[in-house]
């Protein structure tokens, strides 16, 4: 008897299974401050181990695991950081996301154990859903700020300020803003404009933080309130939209006409968003990003492509133009309508 011509191999299954170890590696080294504890030095897991008052073999373990995720490198039994360490996980740092990934860690979407109640059950009861507690909105807009900052804001910056009506821009909105530093990043790149970042409290109130911080409170403004039922003013050249029209998804042809209503003769109006496609299962980023809290929020979920594009045209926008590009957090959709 022969055993059986496999023609695939199981590594695909094993990857999966143990890719929680990457989390769980991860969140235990910004607990510990291993980044802050190493910077650029070369030191050997001894030392390490001794800082932390912990075990040098089990830490040997535990850096070299860090080391085969890239986020530190080993010479001679030495560590330091990796540029993608440094850059993103040395707390201080305006680019810091570690603070975020604690959160969002502490989601209760994230453990095997809840996804497997949400199928079973449907979404659970409770004040923690993002949108019923302004507690969180705050939290989730400070934690943004260096998310925006880590290169999303400046790559939206770029996109607009190459637009070729940006330089007769004399107001732009940033809707659902957060702690507006897009619009920081956008208004920077013009000589003149001015902007307005509109969210929720307290995400306004941190949004005035930054906009403090970074010397814009003569050329920047905050307004408060729900964009699905609240006045988001008048008289704008430019609107902008990043990953928040997800909260217009029960009302979305009201809200994208809502926009297209607050814009002059000739705005322009840009969304970012997810763009689903195969059937809701690309892109992998995204649909993993975004699956736990589709499940915990519904109905609200990630856009599928195309849906933003057909409703601002739907709204009465004359022209729509969309393109995927790299986010932050990988593949998404931007589409630029223009209104007569």
């Amino acid at each position: 008897m022969h055993l059986e011509t496999i023609p695939l191999s199981p590594k695909p299954l094993f990857e999966i299974m143990f890719a929680s170890i990457q989390t769980k590696l991860l969140i235990a080294s910004i607990k510990l401050d291993i980044f802050e504890k190493l910077g650029q030095k070369q030191k050997s897991a001894q030392e390490i181990a001794e800082e932390l008052e912990g075990n040098t073999v089990n830490t040997t373990y535990f850096l070299d695991g860090l080391t085969s995720l890239g986020l530190l490198e080993k010479n001679k039994g030495h560590y330091k950081n990796s540029i993608l360490s440094e850059t993103f996980l040395v707390r201080g740092k305006p680019t810091y996301l570690g603070d975020g990934f604690l959160l969002q860690a502490l989601q209760k979407d994230l453990s095997g154990f809840d996804l497997q109640e949400l199928v079973l059950k449907g979404p659970v009861k409770s004040t923690e859903k993002l949108g019923q507690s302004p507690e969180k909105w705050g939290r989730f807009a400070k934690n943004m700020a260096n998310n925006q900052r880590s290169g999303t804001a400046q790559k939206a910056a770029e996109i607009v300020s190459n637009l070729p009506e940006f330089q007769s821009f004399a107001k732009m909105l940033d809707l659902g803003g957060g702690p507006g530093i897009n619009c920081i990043a956008m208004v920077a790149q013009h000589s003149s404009m001015r902007g307005v970042v509109f969210d929720r409290k307290p995400s306004t109130d941190v949004a005035s933080e930054f906009i403090k911080e970074y010397g814009m409170e003569d050329r920047i403004d905050v307004l408060a309130g729900d964009y699905n039922t609240d006045n988001i003013g008048r008289g704008y050249d430019f609107i902008w939209a990043s990953y928040t029209l997800n909260f217009a998804q029960n009302n979305l042809i009201q809200v994208v006409k809502k926009i297209y209503d607050a814009l002059n003769p000739g705005g322009v109006f840009i969304n970012l968003s997810e763009g689903l496609t195969h059937e809701g299962t690309q892109p992998k980023l995204t649909v993993l990003c975004t699956a736990g809290w589709s499940m915990q929020n519904q109905p609200l979920k990630a856009f599928d492509q195309g849906i933003i594009a057909d409703t601002m045209l739907e709204a009465g926008f004359r022209s729509v133009r969309s393109r995927t590009i790299t986010a932050g957090w990988g593949e998404a959709d931007l589409d630029i309508a223009r209104k007569a």
